[in-house]
């Protein structure tokens, strides 16, 4: 696997530098910063949701498989209906397809508020409604990834995508804190309330920018196998969509398993859950704020920030205080940005316009659908083996990535010494 230098994020960011400088004309943009505070309102509130039904489902069962299964019930629908959702993604206005889909999640989330305040709500209704929220979410994803690079201009790409993960990074980190203060003060119900809030957010922020690059329609008979094709004929590609699943599947355990994780390990009240993923969360911020930015998409950076993520859920699942815990989950968030920052921009850079909403179809299959079997696995070990032996599981791919790009570097250097520069660059 040849490994280059990415000259399409070259191009478009010559004479502008990658920094804060770029990222703060960014925040000023009237055409960017409303879709920016939207997305981050909207990803806020989806914590609130995530946490809320984990906990819900815990209290009334007591059951880790149980968590597992609302994970799977809540990215299911990425798989099911992925060759639906890119069709929609490429071929309708993506701004559209945006408004309608917040629409219909305020209405799931809204009645499962009202469901959950009146005392009525089961483990089954819960997953039920998990399952009908990541169809909506299943058509959303692609055309808010899709849609965030047409609403700068080229030079500023690579910041504007790396602000556009910051935004998913910081609803991460005071979304989960600040639920679990609502919950433990309120109930779940008061959550799904603010969850079904903030997605007019999004439709707010969505309606106030206007794309700055045509949306070039592709030909009807243009499908998602079409697209993937492109993918599996450059390995690259294909090493980028493993990077983006292997990060997600290391995110799992303290969103899945933190409930169980703060009740048997930490022997604290289920609702502080949200303190795992918010530590999380806050390595992430620090990173996308720091040197996420500067950082170029070469195999030396993916191996070393996917070696980071594993050692950080690693360190999660086996030191034994909370505090320690914490800690282990901030390095896993850091590791976490960096790798899926790199990985996501060179891949909307390197596929052609046309078929990014298909692409990004592939993405969510990586970066969302992974979790509905990470989810399954997480609560199954954690059911046979237990919660620690669950969460180090999942550090395991992001090591092997890690490993196959070390030995895939060695190959190359081999056969080509000048890739050493690259290596250095990296």
């Amino acid at each position: 696997m040849r490994w280059r230098p990415n000259r399409a994020l070259a191009a478009t960011t010559r004479g502008h530098p990658v920094g804060s400088g770029e990222t703060a004309v960014l925040l000023r943009d009237p055409n960017f910063r409303p879709y920016l505070v939207g997305n981050m309102l909207s990803t806020t509130g989806t914590w609130f949701q995530t946490l809320a039904q984990a906990i819900l489902v815990y209290r009334l069962t007591h059951s880790t498989f149980l968590l597992g299964v609302v994970g799977f019930a809540s990215y299911a629908a990425v798989f099911a209906l992925a060759p639906i959702t890119g069709r929609v993604a490429d071929r309708y206005d993506r701004r559209t397809v945006l408004v309608a889909t917040q629409l219909v999640s305020t209405a799931i989330t809204g009645t499962l508020c009202a469901v959950t305040a009146r005392g009525s709500a089961t483990p089954g209704l819960v997953i039920g409604f998990a399952f009908l929220l990541g169809s909506a979410n299943a058509f959303a994803t692609p055309s808010l990834m899709a849609l965030a690079p047409t609403l700068v201009q080229p030079a500023f790409l690579s910041t504007a995508l790396a602000l556009n993960s910051a935004t998913f990074n910081i609803g991460r980190a005071i979304g989960p804190v600040l639920a679990a203060v609502v919950i433990g003060a309120f109930g779940p119900a008061w959550a799904f309330g603010i969850n079904a809030f903030s997605y007019l957010a999004l439709v707010a922020g969505v309606c106030s920018v206007h794309p700055l690059i045509v949306h070039k329609r592709p030909d009807v008979a243009t499908r998602l196998i079409d697209s993937l094709r492109i993918v599996l004929r450059d390995r690259k590609l294909v090493a980028l969509l493993y990077t983006i699943m292997a990060m997600n599947l290391a995110t799992d355990p303290p969103i899945t398993l933190g409930p169980a994780f703060m009740s048997r390990e930490y022997h604290d009240a289920t609702s502080l859950a949200g303190l795992l993923v918010g530590a999380f969360g806050l390595g992430a911020v620090l990173a996308a704020f720091t040197i996420a930015p500067r950082l170029r998409g070469t195999r030396v950076t993916i191996m070393s920030t996917l070696l980071v993520t594993g050692l950080g859920v690693a360190a999660f699942a086996v030191l034994p205080s909370l505090e320690l815990g914490l800690a282990g989950l901030a390095v896993m968030g850091f590791g976490y940005l960096l790798s899926n920052t790199v990985a996501t921009s060179r891949l909307q850079l390197d596929v052609p316009p046309e078929h990014r909403g298909r692409i990004m179809v592939l993405w969510s299959l990586a970066f969302l659908g992974a979790r509905p079997l990470g989810s399954l696995v997480d609560g199954s070990l954690a059911s046979w083996a237990g919660v620690r032996v669950a969460a180090f599981a999942m550090a395991v791919p992001a090591f092997a990535g890690s490993a196959v790009f070390f030995g895939s570097g060695l190959r190359a250097r081999r056969a080509r010494p000048e890739l050493d520069a690259e290596a250095r660059a990296g």
